[in-house]
């Protein structure tokens, strides 16, 4: 048996072959059947003649339902218009399990359904092609930071520091050590380790209880972070500028004909360039205000403020220095206006808003003291990471990107919930 996945059927054109997988529909014409099959690898139409097949595997095909698992043989042949540009001359049918009543059929189905059924929804040709282009976005980050010289800390999952807002920590008991919580962020490990390797990333969940049921939120979420000893804000923005675009050219490389089976405006991610527009908090107010929103200076851009903004961009745009009390106690003070901190966001073109939070970290001891005790922070829990501003402070900054925002841009979607595979909402923990 020459099993073969069907994307490598490239390589056994005229051959004959077995593929593993399952059936993903069939209709028939006469004497002539027609198999669609997937293995995960991609999809391939099998052709089935009553004249050429022995009667008792010609009869097998009758029996078959959608998703039932099965093995094929056949003759590998090219076909232009066919799926993949190849087709497959079937011999024999090997059933390896009938599905019978699988829930997911091709009429329309509402949002809980296939959120209850989402163990089997990733199976269809939509998820499938998110999947992918989730799993390019994970690979190109990867390469990104091994390319300029990033070393990979990963970050602990459980901690006693507060990354940013109390009201948003899933809390937890860790032993007899009290209470503990699940990472926000890893930003302040990072901050630590750049100090011993100069540039460091992590790569990891991150845990947020907050109950929003907008279309951008997930209580459980994948966090790309990078920090960088002896950068500053401008650095900062320059590095995720770079880091972005060269995502957005690595799908477009990759992953052009996923896009496409989603229906998603390529023409709009080619617009995403070096460089970014970059825009201040203070003339983003008064632009909001020009569009019509109620927004005040000293207030936070909530999600209708960055989709009325973003809208009015066709590619990526830092706000940055936004004022202290709308930020997290780490940002430094904007020497130039000490109601604001050197910080920026990075907000998605077409309405889609933020996808990077970042900021220049404060790297003076006294005031970041200062802002804990502000913040009515435990001391305690922040010894260490005060530590950092005693031996050796530099200037340092660093960001942090939400993959599934970011893969929502990419590829479109309406919901944050398609670009995970099992997402985590307020409402949902089932599968």
């Amino acid at each position: 048996m020459n099993w073969v996945y069907i994307k490598d059927f490239k390589e056994h054109v005229g051959q004959q072959v077995t593929v593993r997988g399952w059936v993903y529909n069939k209709r028939k014409s006469g004497k002539i059947r027609f198999l669609l099959v997937r293995d995960g690898t991609g999809l391939v139409q099998s052709i089935l003649s009553k004249a050429e097949m022995a009667p008792e595997e010609w009869e097998k095909f009758s029996d078959l339902t959608q998703e039932s698992s099965l093995e094929i043989t056949g003759r590998v042949r090219e076909e232009s218009r066919a799926p993949g540009g190849y087709e497959l001359d079937v011999d024999s049918i090997n059933v390896i399990q009938i599905a019978v009543d699988y829930p997911i059929t091709p009429k329309e189905h509402g949002v809980d359904f296939l959120l209850d059924n989402r163990h089997l929804w990733l199976r269809s040709s939509r998820q499938y092609s998110i999947m992918q282009i989730r799993n390019e976005v994970i690979k190109a980050t990867r390469d990104y930071f091994y390319e300029n010289d990033f070393i990979l800390i990963d970050t602990p999952l459980i901690t006693g520091s507060i990354g940013e807002t109390a009201s948003t920590l899933f809390e937890t008991k860790y032993y007899d050590f009290g209470k503990a919580y699940l990472a926000q962020t890893g930003q302040l490990y990072l901050e630590a380790a750049c100090m011993a390797f100069g540039k460091v990333y992590c790569f990891g969940p991150s845990f947020r209880a907050e109950k929003s049921k907008t279309r951008r939120h997930l209580s459980e979420y994948w966090h790309i972070e990078g920090e960088v000893a002896f950068y500053e804000n401008e650095d900062n923005m320059n590095m995720q500028e770079d880091y972005v675009a060269y995502l957005i050219e690595r799908i477009l490389d990759k992953c052009r004909h996923h896009l496409e089976k989603l229906e998603r405006d390529i023409s709009a991610l080619e617009k995403v360039t070096k460089p970014f527009y970059r825009v201040s908090y203070d003339d983003t107010i008064k632009k909001l205000q020009e569009l019509g929103s109620e927004i005040q200076w000293g207030d936070d851009l909530g999600a209708t403020d960055e989709t009325i903004f973003t809208e009015q961009y066709d590619k990526p745009v830092f706000v940055y220095n936004y004022p202290v009390k709308t930020k997290a106690f780490y940002m430094k003070r904007n020497p130039d206006n000490p109601e604001t901190v050197l910080c920026s966001d990075l907000l998605a073109p077409e309405g889609y808003g933020e996808i990077i939070g970042s900021s220049q970290r404060e790297d003076d001891y006294d005031l970041l003291l200062r802002r804990i005790r502000e913040e009515k922070l435990p001391e305690d829990a922040y010894g260490w990471y005060l530590d950092l501003r005693k031996y050796g402070s530099v200037p340092h900054s660093g960001f942090g990107l939400g993959l599934e925002r970011t893969i929502t841009w990419i590829c479109g979607l309406h919901h944050i919930r398609e670009s995970i595979p099992f997402p985590r909402m307020l409402y949902r923990l089932y599968p």
